[in-house]
């Protein structure tokens, strides 16, 4: 039962991440069809992450010397200048949340989940329940995050979207620096 309950608290720290950046993308006119799509992608990515992540090893991180963090934080503050330049045209705002977005989007935010696989198995030897507990709460954290950033912006109006640029520059630079 203490490894359910620390593979939902890993779960949702995980999910830190991609809720802030579904705020921020939430505050911009997105359908709902989109807020569906993309919270099952970021599930799917919170999935197969730490599968793979747990299957690869640290093979991968020795051979390639990749540092996610800072692939993260590049990421991020590409989203919140695209999002930044978008706040300054007069033009209805919408953040061009396409399929091929949405992917690399959610592969930046599975990152983490990626390297969290690299030391599961030191938790539990069952990685598919730890996926499915990190998918759903990926996924349910996305989907509230566009939500209350889609509402939240039809009350909070342009402030909403200037908070959502500067959680996304914060997040960044955190990233970039850890």
């Amino acid at each position: 039962m203490s490894v359910i309950i620390s593979l939902f608290l890993i779960g949702i720290s995980l999910s830190m991440d991609t809720f802030s950046i579904s705020l921020s993308i939430g505050s911009f006119n997105i359908s709902k069809r989109k807020i569906l799509l993309f919270s099952l992608m970021v599930g799917i990515m919170h999935f197969f992450m730490p599968i793979l992540g747990n299957i690869l090893g640290e093979k991968i991180v020795t051979f390639l010397n990749i540092n996610v963090n800072f692939l993260l934080g590049i990421i991020l503050l590409l989203i919140g200048i695209e999002m930044l330049i978008s706040l300054f045209n007069k033009e209805e705002k919408i953040f061009d949340l396409s399929l091929i977005n949405m992917f690399l989007i959610s592969i930046s935010v599975s990152l983490d989940s990626f390297s969290t696989g690299l030391g599961l198995s030191a938790i539990t030897s069952n990685i598919i329940l730890s996926g499915v507990i990190f998918s759903t709460c990926a996924g349910l954290f996305t989907y509230l995050g566009l939500l209350i950033g889609k509402y939240s912006s039809k009350v909070l109006g342009i402030y909403g979207n200037i908070f959502g640029i500067i959680l996304l520059f914060i997040l960044g630079i955190l990233h970039l620096f850890a």
